[in-house]
């Protein structure tokens, strides 16, 4: 039921609770805009994130070599031209440090830090039915009373850390690229191993492979790769990249990923000299414009992607000489694009130097850590000083289920998409009501997308239907099953289209045991999405009922 008029919420919370309107999962990119919406709108909200500080993904992942992949120019809050154009980037894909200072930055342009609890982990979430109100619990012993909660934990932020037997027995030092220490560790001269060659391993690798004295690099899944343009920003490239601050804020929302470039070529229109041209023009770039502009088909038509993954497997060839190591790390069971792909910066190369070791784990898994280190199922051993685990995570899904969310009937998130991931636009769950989501399942911000252009477009939806219902007299939202189920129903119809659902990679899940195979994220394009968002709510948010 609806709360009565003229009982207050302060009057039904229990003694010791405190209350709040809002209360915001998360103070990284997206968990920062939300507080700055809805304190906006006048609401009495408050974030709350497990880091000491704001940044999200930039607080955690400060392991060597890490940094953007998209243009610092493009990932960007563009909601305020004078937040956008008095910060300036020192590259065109800057390191985590100076990613983390630029979030500090606009924490402290929009006094933020004041409504942020840190150090304090959310530990559970239940809806109450009588009140319609989420009482949350944090790790401190205290707890909230709210009518909204919205989760922005991020869609990489659960590490697959625990995953190998005898973790805790290893003598040396162990660690998650994502939680990497902040006052660093000394890899000089050290016999390091390195797990996992996806977009995170390969920035470690190529980063400290002349640092240490030996380097063992684990390969079980190899990757397409594209090489990294990196040029530093002097005054003049800041002022060409400012100048475009419009532009840019109407083309990034509208684009199939969120980038500034697009699919505007298409495979059975050219010729194969001018197909040839068109993947060396992208991929000169120096970026990520091969994967997400050059030919679309490539997602479609199983000979279209066979020959763009070819041109990459040349590339890729070309510059690891010895065909041992191109078998191993040069992929040939899946299409290019189909997996997220890594950009790297002489990474290939690394595996030509002595010191470095390409360990293949395929065929022959890891058993085991040992006191002294990493030991193979056939019994081989590799002693270590230091162990690097680059396994990824429990994207989209994880920062959700390891709370413990309750909503009507005191169903569990965790186990509701333990049996099957579903969501409505990847914004809300239906039997959740008054919990909006943003970078999880069902929704480009899943993956597939530049976060800050999706997270930007899903916060403000989020926004907007918080302020249709105070508008309208409401104090509850919920999907509905009927509008969950045509969206799943569109999503999986979507991806069944394409090439990325006949692959196992972590936009599957795959990578997590037990986890249900969906796709992810929605792969009908940023723009699209951003159409069906707007359309929702413009004709008074069917899939959604209020009261």
């Amino acid at each position: 039921m609806a709360l009565d008029s003229h009982i207050s919420p302060q009057a039904e919370a229990s003694a010791g609770q405190q209350v709040l309107d809002a209360l915001i999962i998360g103070a990284g990119v997206a968990g920062l805009y939300q507080l700055h919406q809805l304190r906006q709108l006048g609401l009495k909200v408050r974030a709350f994130d497990t880091a000491a500080d704001v940044g999200g993904t930039w607080y955690w992942n400060r392991y060597p070599g890490a940094k953007f992949d998209s243009e610092a120019y493009i990932y960007q809050y563009l909601f305020s031209e004078d937040l956008y154009k008095n910060w300036s980037w020192s590259s065109r894909f800057p390191e985590q440090p100076e990613i983390e200072r630029w979030l500090g930055y606009i924490a402290d342009s929009l006094d933020l830090r004041r409504d942020i609890s840190f150090s304090t982990t959310i530990t559970s979430a239940v809806f109450d039915e009588d009140r319609n109100r989420w009482t949350v619990t944090t790790d401190k012993g205290e707890v909230f009373d709210t009518q909204f909660l919205v989760t922005c934990g991020g869609m990489l932020s659960a590490p697959m850390a625990d995953v190998f037997p005898g973790q805790d027995s290893f003598k040396g030092q162990i660690v998650h690229t994502s939680r990497w220490p902040k006052e660093d560790i000394d890899l000089t001269g050290k016999h390091v191993g390195v797990v996992g060659i996806g977009a995170t391993g390969i920035q470690v690798i190529q980063t400290i492979a002349d640092e240490v004295g030996e380097l063992k690099v684990f390969v079980r899944t190899p990757q397409y790769v594209l090489p990294m343009k990196n040029p530093s920003y002097g005054p003049p490239e800041v002022a060409a990249y400012k100048a475009r601050f419009e532009e840019l804020r109407q083309t990034l929302p509208n684009t199939f990923t969120g980038f500034e470039y697009d699919f505007e070529k298409q495979w059975k229109d050219l010729t194969p000299e001018e197909r040839r041209a068109h993947l060396e023009d992208c991929h000169e770039n120096g970026s990520l414009k091969l994967w997400l502009a050059s030919f679309g088909e490539m997602f479609f038509d199983p000979e279209v992607s066979e020959q763009v993954s070819e041109f990459v497997r040349e590339k890729m060839r070309a510059r690891l000489k010895d065909p041992r190591l191109c078998d191993l790390l040069i992929p040939t069971d899946y299409g290019f694009g189909t997996h997220r792909v890594p950009l790297e910066m002489n990474y290939l190369e690394v595996y030509l130097r002595p010191n470095v070791e390409a360990v293949p784990v395929k065929d022959n898994p890891i058993a085991r850590i040992t006191p002294e280190g990493i030991e193979l199922a056939d019994g081989t051993r590799y002693d270590l000083d230091v162990i690097i685990l680059a396994t990824g995570f429990d994207a989209g899904t994880g920062a959700l289920t390891r709370i413990d969310i309750r909503g009507r009937g005191g169903r569990s998130l965790r186990e509701d998409w333990g049996r099957d991931i579903r969501t409505t636009m990847g914004l809300m769950v239906h039997g959740y009501p008054n919990m909006f989501t943003t970078a999880v399942p069902l929704a480009p911000s899943a993956a597939l997308c530049n976060m800050t252009t999706c997270l930007q477009q899903q916060t403000e939806w989020i926004t907007d239907a918080i302020r249709t219902m105070r508008e309208q007299g409401k104090s509850v939202i919920e999907s509905t099953a009927e509008g969950e189920e045509a969206w799943v129903k569109h999503h999986d119809e979507t991806a069944s289209a394409n090439l990325i659902s006949k692959t196992n990679s972590w936009y599957l899940g795959s990578n997590v045991p037990g986890k249900p195979r969906r796709v992810l994220s929605y792969t009908g394009g940023v723009g699209t999405y951003r159409r069906k968002c707007a359309e929702e709510a413009a004709a008074g948010y069917p899939s959604f009922a209020m009261a």
